[in-house]
């Protein structure tokens, strides 16, 4: 059952309510800017997509366009952090962090300055815009940096609170975002910190334990009260922080329930995949299997379609969670 300490939406599995991850973020910048008059907004000529729009027009003297440049955006960033600044530098993943990437390395994580680098229109749910724009390795690329926090909020409502969280945090930090309107399922009481890990739904007797990142943490929920009908007990655990992990959190949840499957909108090759995977040989190895996309790039399509393509959808997970259940281990 979906856990009543969360207080999420009573209408999270209708979807009623949708919204895209890009668009908490534009708030929660404004909020976090009216709260802190450090910081500031950097844009490589996509200020609507990236939702910088409203931060820009309500202090424009604190938001600088770039133009298309990147690599020159995040040293502008790093420059601004060492003068005291707070700067959140936004384009498309696919660009930042994938095209600047050296740049984030060397003037951002490197230097330990507050740079907050906003990756949107992440993951094959970008649809038509197709590979090139569709970013499925910038959880990797991040969370291999020192220093660098790795925040992939699951909706619209998380996402505003991970922006503000983000501004408050001292060191680099990577926020990833989507494009697609996607169910909202938390509110505003539900409990969001950095680095821990939400249990989104309990069962007595779990079999598996469902580690999801992002908006296909809606899926994952989805997944478990197919499964609960057809007497398979699972666990989800939103994953919101894929670094620093919640080791406690997923070790816990891995141990009760003797198996694990993880479902991300990314190559599951240093992704959240990958992460737990690394966290479990270490501590406590378990079978594990893996929802996400395997070793290919995106291409153009309908998100869902292309969700559907990429073996990320509802039944991809309930057959998971069934081979996981048959390779559980009994602790």
């Amino acid at each position: 059952m979906l856990n009543p300490e969360l207080h999420l939406r009573e209408d999270l599995f209708e979807a009623t309510t949708q919204s895209a991850t890009r668009d908490g973020f534009g708030h929660g910048l404004v909020e976090a800017a009216d709260a802190d008059p450090r910081i500031v907004a950097l844009s490589a000529d996509l200020t609507e997509s990236t939702r910088t729009e409203e931060f820009k027009k309500k202090y424009p003297e604190r938001f600088i366009e770039v133009g298309v440049a990147e690599q020159n955006m995040a040293a502008l960033g790093a420059g601004f952090a060492e003068a005291g600044k707070i700067p959140f530098i936004t384009s498309y993943a696919a660009f930042n962090p994938g095209r600047n990437n050296e740049q984030i390395r060397t003037t951002i994580s490197l230097n330990n300055v507050p740079v907050k680098v906003c990756g949107m229109h992440a993951g094959v749910s970008v649809g038509p815009d197709g590979a090139t724009h569709q970013a499925l390795e910038d959880i990797a690329l991040m969370r291999v940096q020192p220093n660098m926090t790795v925040i992939v909020a699951c909706d619209a409502e998380e996402a505003r609170k991970a922006t503000i969280a983000a501004a408050k945090t001292g060191g680099p930090v990577y926020l990833r975002f989507g494009r697609e309107k996607t169910p909202v399922m938390t509110t505003a009481k539900t409990p969001f910190e950095i680095g821990k890990a939400n249990v989104m739904w309990k069962a007595e007797n779990s079999q598996v334990a469902i580690f999801a990142t992002g908006a296909l943490l809606h899926n994952a929920l989805l997944a478990a009260r197919e499964l609960e009908k057809k007497g398979i007990a699972v666990t989800v655990i939103n994953i919101h922080t894929i670094k620093p992990l919640d080791r406690e959190t997923i070790i816990r949840e891995a141990k009760s329930a003797g198996a694990v499957v993880t479902v991300e909108e990314h190559q599951i090759a240093g992704g959240l995949g990958g992460a737990i995977a690394e966290l479990l040989a270490s501590d406590f190895p378990l079978p594990i299997e893996f929802i996400g996309v395997h070793d290919r790039f995106g291409q153009s399509g309908e998100p869902k379609e292309l969700i559907e393509h990429y073996g990320m959808g509802v039944s991809h997970i309930v057959e998971a969670v069934k081979r996981a259940a048959g390779r559980r281990v009994h602790v």
